[in-house]
C-alpha cells in the first residue's frame, strides 16, 4: 500500500509537486496519467527514497519514505524511464546481478517472473544494448521483480515500444496484480488509462481528478463533437474563433470540440465553416474519453486573467 500527503517538491524557482495526496492499495495499478514535466517521475523518485520531498509526508508498506528508506528499498521494485541495466552484461548475468543484490537468486523466485522471462530467455546470452526495445522492457521488469517486491513502480515503461509489446506488457501487469502487488504506474498515454484500477490526473505538479477510469468518463458533462473539413489545420484555428465553441483539440483523424449549444447547434456550425471556405464538413456528437476528460480539467485548471 502507498498513502502520500500534500507531497511537495520544488527544484530552484519550479515547483514539480504541488500538496500531491493520494492513496494506492494492495493489489491495486494504480495510474499516474499526465504529459511529461507534469511531475511524474519526481514522485516515483520520492516515493523510492531517491529524492526527499520539500513538505508533506508519504508511506510505501508502512514505512516512512524519509524515516524508513533502508526498509522501502527491500521491499520495493523501480523501473525507471530510461533503461538503466548494465548494457555490456547478457541478459542473465543482469537477472543474477540484481538476485545478487538482494540475497536472492533466479531460481528462488523464478515462478514470479516466470511469464515475462521465458520470452527473453532465449536470448539470456545475448548483451542486453543488443535488445530491442521491447526485450529490454521484459528484462527491465524481471530484474525489478527478482526480489519479490510487494509494490511495484513502473515509471513509463512502454514509452518507445511498439503496440504489440505494449499490450503484452500491460497483460503482465495484471497477472502480477493478482499476485498481490501494489503497481504504480505512470504513463504519457491516455489510452492506457483504462487499464488501470484507478488513475490520478497529473498536470503542472497538480493532480486533477483521482478516480476510476469510467467514473471519470461520466463525470464529464459538456456536450463534445467530432469535427472534419477538407482541411485540419485551418480547421483548428477556424473552430476555435467561433462563437459557442469552448474547446477544440486536435483529436486522431478529427478536432474534439466542446461546444455550448445555447449559443450553438451542429447545423449553425456548418454553415459558418462553409462560409469560411471549408468543404466536406462534418460535425457529429461523440461520447468523451479519458484524454477529452484530462483536456478540460486542465482548461478548467488555468485561472482566469485579470
Amino acid at each position: 500500500m502507498i498513502s502520500c500527503n500534500n507531497i511537495s517538491k520544488h527544484y530552484g524557482k519550479i515547483q514539480a509537486l504541488k500538496d500531491v495526496s493520494f492513496t494506492a492499495n494492495e493489489g491495486e495499478i494504480f495510474g499516474i496519467i499526465g504529459p511529461d514535466g507534469a511531475g511524474k517521475t519526481t514522485l516515483f523518485r520520492i516515493l523510492t527514497t531517491l529524492i526527499l520531498p520539500d513538505a508533506g509526508s508519504a508511506t510505501v508498506d508502512g514505512f516512512d519514505v524519509v524515516k524508513d528508506y533502508k526498509e522501502i528499498r527491500k521491499r520495493v521494485g523501480y523501473m525507471p524511464g530510461r533503461f538503466s541495466l548494465y548494457q555490456d552484461l547478457t541478459v542473465e548475468e543482469n537477472l543474477n546481478f540484481f538476485a545478487t543484490v538482494f540475497n536472492t537468486t533466479i531460481e528462488e523466485n523464478y515462478q514470479l517472473i516466470k511469464d515475462i522471462y521465458i520470452q527473453i530467455e532465449p536470448f539470456k546470452t545475448r548483451k542486453a544494448g543488443k535488445l530491442s526495445g521491447g526485450m529490454k522492457q521484459k528484462l527491465a521488469l524481471s530484474c525489478a521483480l527478482i526480489h519479490k517486491p510487494t509494490v511495484l513502480f513502473l515509471d513509463e515503461p512502454t514509452t518507445g515500444v511498439d503496440a504489440v509489446s505494449r499490450k503484452e506488457f500491460w497483460e503482465m501487469l495484471q497477472k502480477l496484480k493478482h499476485q498481490g502487488i501494489t503497481i504504480l504506474v505512470s504513463t504519457p498515454y491516455m489510452d492506457e488509462a483504462s487499464l488501470c484500477d484507478r488513475i490520478a490526473l497529473i498536470q503542472n505538479g497538480s493532480f486533477l481528478k483521482i478516480d476510476t477510469p469510467d467514473s471519470i468518463v461520466r463525470q464529464f458533462e459538456n456536450t463534445l463533437w467530432t469535427v472534419k473539413s477538407n482541411n485540419m489545420s485551418k480547421l483548428l484555428r477556424d473552430l476555435r474563433s467561433i462563437d459557442g465553441v469552448e474547446s477544440c483539440f486536435a483529436f486522431g483523424d478529427s478536432h474534439h470540440t466542446i461546444v455550448n449549444t445555447t449559443k450553438i447547434s451542429i447545423g449553425n456550425l456548418k454553415v459558418l465553416l462553409e462560409q469560411k471556405s471549408h468543404s466536406k464538413v462534418q460535425v457529429c456528437e461523440t461520447t468523451p474519453t479519458v484524454e477529452d476528460c484530462f483536456m478540460e480539467l486542465s482548461r478548467s485548471a488555468i485561472p482566469d486573467k485579470e
